[in-house]
């Protein structure tokens, strides 16, 4: 089977950090643009968050969440949650909002942290799926190890290496460490729509080495049309070494309506998803934890 390679189509600087929604101490920067859920499909939304609040201090309250998943990185620090438990840098929370449900009961980052909170699409058949939440730990994440590489798969592939995280879009997220002068080949199906984001370095990418550097944004050009095939992404780290997050997924192809913390197909989803909140029927994320740890006693 022929390899094709898979470049860069366009780059994406980010804007430097503005203030978040938290307050004093939070800072956040758009990664991914909702208003341009057409070209990034399936990715909605991808916000860098960085936080320094004073000892104690909640993060946000409780709020509702629907029609869509989250996929929270913890980059740096820790946070505490009383239902979903401690998050330490390297670990991920993967949660399907689905149906409905109240999120970020109880959450408390212990010391300076940076979050990046991805907002992924659903299949249209399982756009209203139960909720549910998957904790990933950094340490149970299988890895590919190679001379000056090392890239954590929690979903989706990497050569050798098989995330098993449960998926409702088939999504690829792989963290990537490159020392200085080393190449990496990671490859993806000719069907998903997918982008890289420096966190560390400067990296080139695909046969005509188009330069990344920190903070900085490359999508993956589009495959052609008709082609159901594999290409395969070249990354090699130039000056020093590089870190770098991989997100890749199938397009759906389905149009959303994003409104507040709701996601829908049309204006009736996004108003049923409210009506539900405010009558108080949406379940909490503390229910789905109770459930969750009892069926592993």
């Amino acid at each position: 089977m022929t390899v094709s390679d898979r470049g860069i189509g366009r780059v994406v600087t980010t804007a430097p950090p503005s203030p978040g929604f938290i307050g004093d101490g939070h800072t956040a920067v758009s990664v991914v643009d909702p208003t341009e859920f057409p070209n990034n499909d399936p990715f909605i939304v991808l916000m860098d968050d960085r936080i320094d609040l004073e000892p104690g201090r909640e993060a946000g309250g409780a709020h509702p969440h629907g029609g869509f998943e989250t996929v929270t990185f913890v980059v740096e620090g820790e946070l505490r949650d009383r239902d979903e438990g401690t998050l330490r840098a390297g670990d991920v929370l993967w949660m399907t909002a689905g149906s409905g449900v109240i999120h970020n009961e109880n959450v408390v980052p212990l010391g300076k942290s940076r979050i990046l909170q991805l907002w992924l699409t659903l299949t249209r058949s399982a756009r209203w799926s139960a909720p549910r939440f998957e904790r990933i730990t950094r340490d149970s994440v299988p890895v590919r190890g190679e001379p000056g590489v090392e890239a954590r798969v929690y979903s989706g592939s990497s050569g050798p290496a098989h995330a098993t995280t449960h998926n409702y879009v088939p999504t690829t997220l792989v963290d990537i460490r490159l020392e200085r002068g080393v190449s990496f080949e990671q490859e993806l199906p000719d069907s998903y729509n997918g982008f890289l984001y420096v966190l560390e370095g400067a990296v080139s990418v695909g046969a005509d080495r188009t330069r990344l550097t920190t903070g900085q944004v490359g999508w993956l050009t589009e495959a052609e049309l008709g082609t159901s095939g594999i290409s395969s992404v070249r990354i090699n780290a130039v000056d020093g070494g590089a870190r770098l997050l991989l997100y890749a997924g199938e397009r759906q192809g389905v149009p959303i309506v994003v409104h507040g913390p709701f996601v829908g197909e049309s204006r009736a989803d996004i108003v049923r998803l409210s009506d539900l909140y405010r009558s108080g029927k949406m379940p909490r994320i503390s229910g789905l934890a109770e459930v969750t740890s009892g069926s592993r006693n």
